[in-house]
């Protein structure tokens, strides 16, 4: 397993291509756009707005803030979309430079993950401008917000790993994981309610990891409560488990990485 202060040492020993790497990443997603930076707000909004008008007429009528029921959704599976499907073509799209330079190949995994941080970070903020609009009250328990993004955080980094991994051996992959995410979005609770669901098929939501981030922000936003201990047990277990295989998985194919390119 990949040790996480040698992690740190070897970042800051090659920190000027990380931070380059980090620049190129976000604005190479903008090159040429009218609106550069902006679209990071406006494409989540439209999407927003799209939804909101077809799904509210369904499942928002008796819903209150369902804006924000749709927003917290939206926000977290976009940053674990786009985290982990930037990663997955992270190592294959740098080739050239760790082919001929000796930097650790994670490295251009971060920077995917840092990019996809800061659209994160934009979105977040443009959440609580949302929230103020629709009267949703702010309490200080929003800070516990910060552990289920830390938690998401990890959870994108070991999908990165895992997917970066698997798509120098098998372009298919790529593929597969947009059939994978489209049912996981649905499988999310993203723009509906499970209450109406039996108990039993209520917990086979917990399944799904990305409806357990989801759950959390919106316990702590829309029903002013923290979820119970087992709750962040089962989100950093998520996390954890998941940055583990992929910590391993890494290990065991980086010396094969070059075999593919």
């Amino acid at each position: 397993m990949i040790k996480f202060h040698l992690i740190k040492d070897k970042i800051l020993s090659n920190r000027f291509l990380f931070e380059e790497l980090v620049k190129r990443d976000f604005t190479k997603k903008y090159k040429r756009t009218a609106l550069g930076m902006i679209w990071s707000v406006i494409g989540p909004l439209a999407a927003l707005i799209v939804m909101a008008l077809v799904f509210t007429q369904f499942f928002g009528r008796k819903m209150e803030h369902y804006i924000i029921y749709l927003f917290c959704g939206n926000l977290l599976f976009n940053y674990f979309k786009e985290s982990t499907v930037t990663g997955m073509t992270s190592l294959y799209d740098n080739a050239s430079i760790f082919s001929k330079v000796n930097v650790p190949k994670y490295i251009f995994l971060l920077s995917k993950n840092v990019s996809s941080l800061i659209n994160f970070g934009i979105n977040f903020v443009l959440l609580f401008v949302f929230m103020f609009a629709d009267g949703v009250q702010f309490s200080w328990k929003i800070i516990f917000l910060i552990y289920p993004i830390c938690c998401l955080i990890l959870f994108n980094l070991g999908c990165g790993l895992i997917l970066s991994a698997l798509y120098m051996m098998f372009r298919d992959i790529q593929y597969l994981y947009d059939i994978f995410t489209l049912m996981m979005m649905y499988l999310s609770a993203i723009f509906y309610d499970i209450s109406a669901y039996p108990q039993e098929i209520q917990y086979l939501f917990y399944l799904n990891p990305m409806y357990v981030y989801i759950r959390y922000f919106r316990k702590i936003i829309l029903e002013q409560t923290i979820p119970q201990f087992s709750f962040h047990m089962l989100a950093l277990g998520y996390a954890a488990a998941v940055l583990i295989i992929g910590a391993v998985i890494y290990k065991k194919k980086n010396y094969k990485f070059l075999y593919y390119i």
